[in-house]
């Protein structure tokens, strides 16, 4: 039988959901919004059999299985426990939470329940990473000694006084925003656990209209940005590992960048993804390269994958549901989530304090 599946939020990642757990082969029976002609308006171009205004009456669905919540950062640790504890599996976007305390709670939420909580850390189910992962398994590469891992924008505030803008929903600006590097590297390098973390962040031009980025929220006048436009910072590992990390939604660089470049003791690689300067998905050229020394020569494998216009968002959403089917091996779990965001949480304390800070 097919795994049956709800959605909380109708915004616009829903279609990636949709897409990926049909990929996978569940049925999608309904979806919230606590605008209900959102979830209406969802319902009508997906085809989705159910609208609902409100997560109590999805979650007092029996029939569902799983359910995924699409809604703004402050609610997602609250939403995902509400849907564990109703009996049903989660499938939350990013960023997993907050903090890593709320992390946890969820967590612990999973395990008492015995159900599935999965993050949409999309980037690892693109091509090129799974790619990489197999030259990390067959031995190809060896140990990452340090990697650096980078989301920068030059303009890319998504609107000024939303909820994106607004730390207490969001929890930050870039670095919680666009932490899917930091995982991707993390991820590479086989999520070791983080030591100390030391890092800042800066607010020039987050209120600067010249800085707006082409996708998001519209500017709320009367709305709060209070967070930042860059940060920096350099996380050490328990395990001897390094890794830096540049995200920003504004800053002086030439162009949009999204990458991951490591060093390896067998080689080294880069997964990238370069946006043309309107910064959209139309514009972007992916690349994977693997460096080696052969022969005494230093040679750069380009490795050639299948073409991914949605940055594995859609492979994502049918690994959440090809695991609660004992199809597939979780793509994530809560544990590395919680490393993730102890080290997010740790560069905030760093900006805040100028000190290194323990994770």
């Amino acid at each position: 039988m097919s795994t049956k599946a709800g959605i909380i939020g109708a915004g616009g990642m829903v279609q990636y959901h949709v897409a990926g757990f049909r990929q996978a082969g569940a049925e999608i029976l309904a979806i919230a919004d606590m605008y209900e002609p959102a979830a209406k308006a969802a319902a009508e171009n997906f085809k989705i059999p159910t609208a609902l205004g409100s997560v109590e009456d999805l979650l007092a669905m029996d029939e569902l299985d799983a359910v995924s919540v699409i809604v703004p950062n402050k609610f997602h640790a609250p939403l995902v426990i509400q849907v564990l504890n109703s009996g049903k599996h989660a499938f939350c976007e990013k960023p997993p939470a907050l903090s890593a305390a709320e992390v946890q709670d969820m967590k612990d939420a999973a395990e008492k329940a015995g159900k599935l909580v999965m993050f949409n850390f999309n980037n690892r189910a693109r091509p090129e990473s799974y790619a990489m992962k197999e030259y990390i398994a067959n031995g190809t590469v060896g140990k990452i000694n340090s990697a650096q891992a980078k989301w920068i924008r030059r303009t890319g505030i998504p609107g000024f006084g939303g909820w994106f803008t607004t730390k207490e929903i969001a929890g930050g600006g870039p670095l919680i925003d666009l932490l899917h590097m930091v995982d991707l590297a993390m991820f590479l390098m086989e999520y070791p656990e983080p030591a100390y973390v030391l890092g800042n962040t800066f607010d020039d031009f987050i209120t600067d209209k010249n800085f707006k980025g082409p996708w998001g929220l519209p500017d709320k006048e009367g709305g709060t940005t209070d967070v930042e436009s860059a940060a920096h910072g350099f996380v050490t590992f328990k395990t001897g590992q390094v890794l830096t990390m540049q995200v920003s939604w504004a800053e002086m660089v030439k162009r949009e960048e999204v990458s991951v470049v490591f060093q390896g003791t067998g080689a080294g690689g880069k997964i990238e993804r370069l946006f043309g300067s309107d910064g959209l998905d139309e514009t972007c050229i992916d690349s994977c390269e693997l460096y080696v020394q052969e022969g005494g020569n230093s040679v750069n494998r380009e490795v050639i994958v299948e073409a991914c216009e949605d940055m594995g968002r859609s492979r994502s959403a049918a690994n959440f549901i090809l695991s609660i089917e004992g199809k597939e091996a979780p793509l994530n779990t809560p544990d590395q989530a919680l490393s993730l965001m102890k080290v997010i949480d740790a560069l905030y304390e760093s900006a805040n304090s100028g000190k290194p800070v323990a994770c």
